[in-house]
């Protein structure tokens, strides 16, 4: 097995971890009292980053390709900061946008830099992992993408945290 296989594989076990993960967390929100905002457009997120990860598995396997150590170092480097991003929110992290009343914003970790550093996280991601395949064109076109539905959520989570609205538990 090639380390771009190996890459794909710990990258994929990852995601699905996640998942898992944001799931447990979405279901302990919801139990109390937690609402969703925005979930429209979740269908479309998770299409996304599902064909974004098909699509590499697709384009490395045909084309056998060799990593790119920098943009590895750099696709390393984005798993450090969403360990925080997660680690920070804990029982909070959710990849949808969950509204738990009373709850204050978060403001300690990345959030003490950045209002949503887990969606810069993901954009820098879906870049540079295809990036260190050598797969430019594949990493332009899947940030374009992605920034399009990026944008529709946090117009969601925006109103959502607009003064007077509920206090959100959010994944971003």
């Amino acid at each position: 097995m090639t380390l771009s296989l190996v890459v794909l594989a710990l990258v994929t076990l990852q995601r699905l971890g996640e998942l898992l993960l944001a799931r447990r967390n979405t279901h302990r929100l919801l139990a109390r009292g937690a609402r969703e905002v925005g979930a429209a457009h979740y269908g479309v997120i998770v299409a996304l980053h599902a064909a974004w990860l098909a699509g590499l598995w697709i384009l490395v396997v045909a084309g056998r390709r060799d990593i790119a150590w920098p943009w590895l170092a750099g696709y390393l480097a984005l798993q450090a900061a969403r360990a925080w991003v997660i680690a920070t929110l804990g029982e909070r992290w959710t990849t949808r946008v969950i509204i738990l009343p009373g709850a204050p914003l978060v403001r300690k970790g990345p959030y003490r830099f950045l209002s949503h550093p887990n969606y810069l996280v993901v954009a820098a991601e879906i870049a540079v992992l295809p990036l260190a395949f050598g797969l430019t064109a594949y990493a332009v076109v899947f940030f374009v993408l992605n920034a399009a539905v990026l944008a529709i959520r946090l117009r969601a989570e925006s109103r959502a945290l607009a003064p007077g609205a509920d206090r959100i538990a959010h994944g971003s």
